[in-house]
This record gives structure tokens, sequence and C-alpha cells, in this order.
């Protein structure tokens, strides 16, 4: 059986490629200087959410563990991929163009820098009535901005945000408009957006001895809210990977956990949604988002 990284392959016309010689064009190209490990957390992002790996659809996000006491990759969607999913709805009405508030002039973590206060967006989307709704995203600079991190704890910004902090804060803002537009592709912080932020901990007390362990969603929150997800999944409205995203940009998931939400396939009769289905389905989205 043809594998989802193969199909996807074969759609960017590698049609003789295997997983292996895929990581290498990964790797030297589209994610150089990756690891092996971390490519492959791209490959099997891809997989759960049938997407062309050669599309760059993902990122690969460098966080700072502060349990581990090191950098730690992690794959999340990039900008790209929710402008890509709105365009091929069918019902993307178009973007304004990034409005900035005024220019403050700081010295952060010993670096001077020049940055607008906010950042405002606006995502149209076309409902199925013909009425254009408006979906506005307002982001200040610097709740957003990346840090340089890392054990230092530099709270300077990096390189990037100091060199583009008007278009990184605007990538930010139109990132958030298109999830408030389009919310059934999936509420996960792009790359953008999460770049050199920290893992969060937990803090417990074994025998005197304050103990720091990852805050893992709550077993009974999973399984108060995994019938409502189950019933997402089955109708098409969202993937398992949609829901996966979702869910660890608030708390981390047990192994067990997404493999549970990323075995849950689509009900179909014929295994294969129909337009008129997969257009009812966004209907019930639109209407619940806006109620």
């Amino acid at each position: 059986m043809t594998t989802a990284i193969a199909m996807s392959a074969n759609k960017s016309g590698l049609t003789q490629m295997d997983e292996s010689e895929l990581i290498g064009v990964l790797q030297s190209s589209l994610y150089p200087g990756a690891s092996i490990p971390s490519i492959k957390m791209v490959l099997g992002y891809c997989r759960a959410a049938g997407l062309d790996p050669m599309q760059k659809p993902a990122h690969i996000v460098p966080m700072w563990d502060s349990k581990a006491g090191s950098m730690r990759d992690v794959v999340m969607p990039g900008i790209g991929l929710y402008r890509t999913q709105a365009a091929r709805s069918g019902q993307y009405a178009g973007v304004t163009d990034p409005e900035f508030g005024p220019d403050v002039t700081e010295k952060i973590g010993g670096v001077d820098i020049t940055f607008p206060k906010w950042c405002r967006v606006v995502v149209k989307r076309a409902l199925p009535s013909g009425q254009i709704v408006e979906f506005a995203a307002t982001e200040f600079w610097k709740e957003n901005y990346a840090v340089k991190g890392g054990k230092d704890k530099s709270i300077a910004p990096n390189a990037m945000w100091q060199k583009r902090p008007y278009g990184q804060i605007a990538k930010c803002a139109e990132a958030q408009a298109l999830r408030k537009a389009f919310p059934e592709f999936g509420a996960a912080p792009t790359a953008d957006e999460m770049e050199g932020k920290e893992f969060e901990q937990a803090e417990r007390v074994v025998t005197g001895e304050v103990v720091t362990e990852p805050k893992f969603y709550p077993a009974e929150d999973f399984a108060k809210n995994l019938p409502k997800w189950r019933e997402l999944i089955e109708s098409g409205r969202k993937t398992g990977a949609q829901i996966v995203a979702m869910v660890n940009s608030k708390a981390p998931l047990t192994d067990e956990q997404t493999d549970t939400l990323l075995a849950i396939k689509v009900k179909a009769d014929d295994g294969v949604m129909s337009e008129e289905e997969i257009a009812a389905a966004r209907a019930r989205e639109i209407a619940e988002a806006n109620q």
C-alpha cells in the first residue's frame, strides 16, 4: 500500500524516492542543519495531516526545555500552511495590508530596537450565503517577539525580530486572523509565533525536594473531550493532526493520547467525503464559531 509520504513524493515528482532518500533531500534543502530525528518528526506530522513535505507546510522550531537544560526541536505549522488552506477552501476573500501602531524605541536585553507597538490584520471570508465577514486580529509586538533565550535567559529579540520587527509581527497578526476566520483548520500557533518561547514546566514536591515535570494534558479532561474530538474527526471537520496541534498548544499530550487521536478515521460509506458533505461540515464549523 502506498504511504502518505510516498503519495506526497509522487505529487512532487519524486516517484522513485524512498523515505531515507527523502530525509536526505529535506536535510540538505528545506531543513539544512536539522537532525534526522527532527526531520522524521516533520514527515510524521505531514503523514498524519496528509500534507506534502516538499511544500514545507511545517517548520522545525528550536525551543528551550528548562527541564532538560537544552534546546529541543518542535514541529509547528508555518503561516504558509494556513494561507494555503484558506485559499483552497474556496471561501477566502482576501486580507488587508497590516496596520501598525506607533513606533516605540526601547533597550531590551541590552539591545536598542525600534518596533511597532501593535499590528492589526483583517482576513475576509465569504460565507455560503454570499456574505463577506471580516475577522480582525491585533497583536502586540512585546507579547510576541522571539527572544534569544537559551540557558543565558536573554530577553533580547533574536536576530530575525531585530532585522524584521514589522514583518514578523505582521505574520503573527495574520496567523491569528486566519485562525479566527477559518477555525476548522486548527488552533495551533505558527512557528513565527512560538520561536524563542520556552516549554512550561509544572512543579511537584517529593519528600521535600522540588521536582520539575511537564504539564501534560490532564487525563480526565482528555477523557471528557475525546467524544467531541472523535465526532469532529469522524465527520471530516478536523483531522487528528489538527486536534493534536490544537491541544498541544495548551498543554502537551502524552504519546498514548496522541496515538489515540491519530488513530481516529473519517466515517463515510465509501471512506471518502463528498463535496456536499465537506461543505456541510464547513457550514457547521462556521455556525459554531460564530455562536
